[in-house]
């Protein structure tokens, strides 16, 4: 193993023992006495089957058959999730095929970012992750099940639906991906035309135009944000099957995966014989595994805030510090817009995953020895998916890319460190892109310029107040206890256009960005967050602000004392003004949300058992 994989994966375990003897005692608990359903009292189970047909019915009633959960995103209204609503069936058809049972036990929300991007309903969607969360334990609560499938694609989505698996990790889990739509407008033209808006050189017609021919059919986004990094993820833990993720919604090979999915999630069971627990699965290897994926793709920032909150689900402490000493290490393999001009199709067909994975096992970035859904060791994804008939087989995957300029190997990369890194200084602590960002922008210092809005920012751009000059654009009460943290990437293209007149810009925020952060220099997520009393708060229009992503500083030049002496200003909105488009429901989420370094969850994780408590001495 590269060493400092080594080490850091030994500290999270090390750091986690408590958590996780504790999470593990509790699968241990779950599963002890077999199938939950066999202990249902007769009102109980005959509730549970009263709509399923009677080859179910009678299954469910005998007990002998595994019983598989599927859990859905499926909408017709997003192009990512809209792939899924024949899928079930198939499902179905295909696990009782294989000798089990399946019923669609529950369906969770699917928004959207990009279409709520610079709208109220983006306040909502980080709480959305954790609000899935519960609908996927709601779903799996009827104690009928003896393994799950998880139909999940974007965002918030998919880290919501592992985290409900988590808290009943005695199921085996599949994830099953929906596949990118089909390339269609470059994304850097895509970029181009925005930014031509931004600038008012184009109208909306040509915008619009644009836009639909970049977004233009049913299938995920093709730039590698956050819904296509989660796929990686969820492969390089292990949760798909090998080569599941990038394959096109539609084709001939989707539906074989989609129906071998089916066929493993009978497979791992107890009764199948290959009982493969996702709280086994997702244990502090993979965890790692997934920081590494993450790192060496330049995949979305959203995930320093998802993969401490998954992990934290199964009792593992994954801290920023982690996530910055493996990013040191880890080397960038991967051009994928916004880090480059190829989209996720031309990444799959450069090598994909099963390249990808082969190159950091090889040079031993990547855990081999883990539980995956397919078996155990990692090096089954190096295996490419292909049809034989209407059936899914595996064969060897290249050993080398098929286009360097998409896709390298871990002893030639495009960077000898991954394409994050972490800030701290005066100004709290934060999160840079670096994947997107061109050296020379990668350190300004320039006087700072504060917004409590990000719609303030750019009615100050439209006006041209922004015009000429070097400038941090510090972008405040954006955390998620000020208003549920926000993606802020609508803020892009205007700071694209000062930049390319030559301007020193910077933005820094406690929101987001999003996976689609580009070539602007942005420290985001800072912690702690204005609407806690974080010194954002304190930061005045004038105030010379540094943001150096090399030596990793987020500092200010005001003396200590006056700094700390300073009051605040500003201020998050107050309940009654983050009404409408459904916050006021989520107020609650706010009150007690933690912190974007520690997951912004409002889901708090367990302690470690004292010895006197009885999971202790359960364990």
């Amino acid at each position: 193993m590269d060493p400092t994989v080594a080490a850091v994966t030994e500290r999270i375990t090390r750091r986690s023992a408590g958590t996780r003897s504790a999470y593990l005692a509790r699968v241990a608990a779950a599963t002890e006495s077999g199938p939950a359903r066999g202990r249902l009292a007769c009102a109980n189970l005959a509730h549970g089957f009263a709509a399923a047909d009677e080859p179910t019915k009678a299954g469910l009633r005998s007990g002998r058959k595994p019983n598989v959960a599927i859990v859905s995103s499926y909408n017709d209204m997003l192009s990512a999730h809209q792939p899924f609503r024949d899928v079930p069936e198939v499902l179905k058809k295909s696990i009782v095929k294989a000798g089990g049972l399946a019923q669609f036990a529950g369906g969770v929300p699917a928004m959207c970012d990009g279409i709520t991007q610079g709208r109220a309903g983006m306040e909502l969607s980080l709480f959305s992750r954790d609000l899935i969360a519960m609908s996927t334990a709601v779903a799996l609560s009827h104690d009928m099940f003896d393994a799950a499938i998880m139909l999940g694609v974007c965002d918030k989505i998919v880290p919501g639906l592992l985290i409900g698996a988590l808290s009943f990790g005695h199921l085996p889990t599949v994830f099953v991906p929906a596949g990118p739509m089909t390339s269609g407008l470059p994304n850097g033209e895509k970029a181009r035309v925005r930014q031509l808006y931004a600038e008012g050189k184009v109208g909306r017609e040509e915008l619009l135009e644009a836009e639909s021919r970049s977004y233009h059919s049913a299938g995920t986004c093709t730039f590698y944000g956050t819904a296509n990094s989660n796929q990686m993820l969820m492969e390089v833990m292990g949760l798909h099957l090998p080569d599941a993720t990038f394959t096109n919604p539609g084709t001939p090979l989707r539906a074989a995966l989609d129906r071998a999915a089916g066929e493993r999630a009978v497979a791992i069971t107890a009764a199948g014989g290959e009982p493969t627990p996702v709280g086994h699965l997702v244990d502090e290897k993979s965890v790692v595994n997934a920081c590494v994926a993450l790192l060496a793709t330049g995949g979305s920032t959203n995930h320093t805030m998802h993969l401490v909150a998954i992990a934290a689900a199964a009792g593992i402490t994954l801290t920023w510090d982690d996530l910055s000493d493996l990013s040191a290490a880890v080397p960038l393999l991967t051009r994928i817009y916004p880090n480059g001009t190829a989209d996720v199709n031309h990444f799959a067909a450069a090598g994909g995953t099963p390249f990808l994975i082969h190159t950091l096992l090889k040079h031993g970035y990547l855990h081999d020895d883990v539980l995956t859904v397919s078996g155990r060791g990692l090096w089954r994804h190096t295996h490419e998916a292909r049809l034989d008939g209407e059936k899914v087989v595996w064969e060897e995957g290249p050993k080398s890319s098929l286009d360097t300029t998409v896709l390298r190997p871990a002893d030639d990369p495009f960077a000898p460190d991954g394409g994050l890194r972490m800030l701290s200084g005066r100004l709290g602590r934060a999160v840079v892109k670096t994947s997107a960002v061109k050296a020379e922008h990668r350190v300004v210092t320039a006087p700072a310029m504060v917004f409590d809005d990000q719609a303030d920012f750019l009615a100050a751009f439209a006006e041209g107040r922004l015009d000429g000059r070097d400038l941090v654009a510090v972008i405040r009460y954006q955390g998620p206890a000020a208003n549920g943290m926000p993606e802020l990437h609508k803020l892009m293209p205007a700071l694209g256009v000062l930049q390319d007149r030559g301007q020193r810009v910077a933005v820094v925020t406690d929101g987001r960005m999003s996976g689609a952060s580009g070539k602007v220099l942005a420290a985001i997520h800072v912690t702690p967050e204005s609407a806690l009393g974080g010194p954002l708060a304190r930061v005045l229009d004038g105030d010379l602000v540094t943001v150096d992503a090399e030596t990793g500083v987020l500092e200010i030049a005001v003396s200590e004392e006056e700094f700390e002496h300073r009051p605040t200003t500003g201020r998050a909105p107050y309940d009654v003004e983050w009404a409408g488009t459904g916050r006021e429901l989520f107020a609650g989420f706010r009150a007690i949300v933690g912190s974007a370094e520690t997951g912004a969850s409002v889901i708090r994780p367990l302690p470690a058992p004292t010895e006197e408590s009885p999971v202790a001495q359960h364990a």
